[in-house]
């Protein structure tokens, strides 16, 4: 999961829709994306980033909050 990206997505009230389209998806791929099932390629992390979120850090944007039981 990307809480931080998920966080920075709220903060700025932008539709979840509009960030699919700027990646080629559609939303649900998206959301599948945002919640960890799916990772996400760097370029569309870098359009995601360069687009929406410009003055925040590439990596810490799309850390991976995945919780893992051992």
């Amino acid at each position: 999961m990307y809480k931080n990206l998920e966080a920075e997505i709220v903060r700025h009230g932008i539709p979840k829709e509009k960030i699919a389209k700027a990646i080629g998806k559609s939303y649900v791929t998206f959301t599948l994306k945002l919640k960890g099932k799916s990772s996400f390629l760097y370029e569309e992390a870098l359009v995601i980033q360069e687009t929406f979120f410009p003055e925040c850090d590439l990596k810490n944007l799309f850390r991976r909050d995945d919780k893992r039981v051992a």
